[in-house]
């Protein structure tokens, strides 16, 4: 995850035709002999934190990715995905039952200095920083929504820490939690009330990253604008504005750029940097550009390194048979076109009295949806019909489902209606639709979904919501309908249907607030399961489920098509690590 990046961190909608993937450009003096070598990149939505514990979206994964560390990471360049160790010395060590398991830590790392430390000078990473951090995810008072799907109901004892919280603005973290113990600064015990199938995948999470007691207490509610982590860059300026910047970490480890990689990519030349020290990158400048016009001029006149491609741009750019443009491939730059491990919708808050309670309505504005149209108009074909939550990548895809509510039949959704409102007791009343941004692109897509709306006979209001906003409303269930997205944070279906499962529910990863006990069950009888196979028709059934009481109306997978200069060096998209630039170097000769 991005690990279990809420995407993953959550990506959002409306950028899927434009932010494909983080950018990464050249500037200044960089590569130069002699020179620095900066990245400037580029945003497509303001940052609502940088506390790694309450971290679950893509816009701040991708900057806290570069100052914070996990204990487990993806291998950059190898195919299937395979999880390595980072901060861990080697892989866990579980005990018959694999009820505990022992991690070792790496010697020698160290935080970034920080005021908060005695002289400012950083201390070195122990096993106690990842316990501290693990007992923050679980304090009521930081409302983190990602404890219950990580943590929840599985080490000894931390649930109870968990209630205790809620007893308490005072929370006393030196209080013993069973199930979490450092017999050493060297090695974490971690003692589970049940085998966690999917724990390794967290442990390779952002939110799982250590943090520091100082900084937190130094700190306090204002420790998300002072993120201080083991990473190899570190914060320099307000995030918060519209340009800041990242400069290289001087505490940073000695770290190698990988000698091994899946044959295809190492045949694209990735790996011509083995064995070199890492980071490349001397000084990060980041600008937050929330329209892509303005992006992709810039890109095009050569002062980025790489870009998404905008929807109005996209005939320039692509040819009828999906290849880029002989004028794009004179001016050096070259085109990677992936599948993503992604889907996006528009949620439903199920406790809302009006959505929430109507199945047939529902049903009805999801049969009401232009698909077909809507990826063409705004992601330029770029992406198929959703048959269900589990998208292609991820073992358990079914391309040969059949899902009635995703094709569009307007009169089939005109009778569902009419049951609905018998539901309702009357006319349905005017929906309100919140929607991240407020650019052009946000405003089209936001009518598109009213008029396709308003042609079954709803009328919905667009609420354009600043990213950071938009997240606060999704924790505190004040939305009716929402648009977002979900990307993959780790390689198994569990991580797109515990999106469904009830005791996630907000400020959880549930941000539509589903339950259904049936569902439930099922869902607490599969992540029991270690083998895959075992697994994969229990996650059918529920995606059964989960189709037919719609509580999303699914609207997309995405194709990644990312630009980049040939200047831009070992660039290549991993679906599961945000912290990819410090693999990435920009070669100033080749500079245009």
């Amino acid at each position: 995850m991005k690990i279990w990046l809420i995407l993953g961190v959550l990506a959002i909608l409306l950028l899927a035709a434009f932010l494909s993937v983080p950018f990464y450009y050249q500037g200044g003096s960089g590569g130069g002999e002699g020179g620095v070598m900066v990245r400037r990149a580029a945003l497509g939505a303001k940052i609502r934190g940088l506390d790694p514990q309450d971290m679950g979206d893509t816009t701040s994964s991708s900057v806290g990715a570069k100052i914070f560390e996990t204990l487990y990471t993806y291998a950059y360049l190898e195919r299937p995905y395979k999880v390595i160790p980072m901060l861990a010395d080697g892989m866990p060590e579980i005990s018959e039952g694999g009820k505990k398991q022992t991690i070792r830590i790496k010697r020698g790392i160290y935080f970034a200095d920080d005021p908060a430390f005695p002289e400012g000078k950083g201390r070195e990473l122990t096993a106690d920083d990842f316990i501290y951090a693990w007992k923050r995810m679980a304090d009521l008072n930081n409302r983190s929504t990602n404890y219950s799907s990580i943590f929840q109901g599985y080490v000894e004892g931390l649930d109870g820490f968990r209630d205790y919280t809620a007893t308490t603005r005072d929370v006393d973290y030196s209080r013993p939690v069973e199930g979490l113990n450092a017999p050493d600064p060297y090695t974490l015990e971690i003692t589970l009330t049940k085998p966690h199938n999917f724990l390794l995948y967290w442990l390779a999470h952002l939110p799982t990253a250590p943090v520091a007691r100082e900084v937190a207490e130094r700190y306090g509610k204002d420790m998300v604008n002072h993120p201080v982590g083991t990473g190899p860059f570190i914060l320099e300026g307000d995030y918060r504005s519209n340009r800041f910047s990242m400069v290289r970490n001087k505490n940073y480890r000695e770290v190698k750029y990988p000698d091994r990689a899946s044959p295809e990519l190492e045949a694209m030349g990735l790996l011509k940097d083995a064995g070199q020290r890492l980071p490349f990158i001397d000084r990060i400048e980041w600008s937050i550009i929330e329209e892509s016009q303005p992006h992709w001029l810039a890109f095009m006149a050569g002062e980025f390194d790489s870009a998404g491609i905008p929807k109005d741009n996209f005939d320039q750019v692509i040819t009828s048979k999906k290849g880029l443009t002989a004028e794009m491939k004179a001016k050096g730059i070259s085109l990677i076109k992936v599948e993503d491990p992604s889907i996006f919708y528009y949620g439903f808050n199920m406790n809302d009295p009006v959505v929430g309670k109507n199945k047939e309505l529902r049903q009805a504005m999801s049969m009401a949806f232009d698909r077909e149209t809507y990826i063409d108009t705004f992601l330029n074909g770029r992406g198929s019909i959703p048959v269900g939550p589990i998208p292609p990548m991820i073992p358990g895809y079914r391309p040969d489902k059949d899902n009635p509510y995703t094709r569009y039949d307007l009169d089939a959704a005109r009778k569902l209606l009419a049951g609905a409102v018998k539901i309702n007791g009357g006319p349905i009343p005017t929906l309100k639709l919140a929607l991240p941004g407020n650019d052009t692109t946000s405003r089209q897509m936001g009518e598109f979904f009213r008029i396709q709306m308003q042609r079954l006979g709803l009328e919905v209001e667009v609420d354009y919501m600043t990213w950071p906003k938009f997240q606060d409303a999704t924790k505190t269930r004040s939305h009716q309908l929402f648009a977002l997205g979900w990307v993959a944070d780790y390689p198994d279906a569990q991580n797109f249907l515990l999106l469904f499962y009830g005791p996630n529910r907000a400020p959880g990863p549930n941000s539509c607030n589903y339950s259904n006990p049936e569902f439930d069950a099922l869902y607490e009888k599969a992540v029991a399961l270690p083998d895959l196979d075992d697994r994969l028709p229990l996650y059918h059934r529920m995606e059964d489920i989960v189709i037919e009481d719609c509580p999303w109306l699914l609207s997309t997978y995405r194709v990644v098509y990312a630009l980049y200069y040939d200047w831009l060096e070992n660039y290549y998209p991993n679906d599961f690590i945000y912290g990819t630039m410090r693999f990435q170097k920009v070669e100033e000769d080749k500079r245009r």
